[in-house]
């Protein structure tokens, strides 16, 4: 016997998942990756654009041209 995806392994044990139970999609972010509902996010006041919390730094430097450094 093959190895097998472990998708495959637990579709074939549980069928297939019940997109009903879904999150419902809240926006997007700043990359065009999808936000759901009880995504914790940070939302940009003048312009509208969000990130999630955990891609804040990668907000600011990729999309405000922040600079993170250390104070010398």
């Amino acid at each position: 016997m093959g190895i097998e995806h472990p998708d495959i392994t637990r579709t074939l044990k549980t069928g297939y998942p019940n997109l009903a139970e879904r999150p419902e999609l809240f926006g997007t972010d700043f990359r065009g990756n999808e936000i759901l509902v009880g995504d914790s996010v940070v939302i940009d006041t003048e312009t509208g654009e969000m990130c999630l919390e955990q891609d804040l730094e990668d907000f600011l430097v990729e999309v405000k041209g922040f600079v993170f450094k250390i104070a010398d």
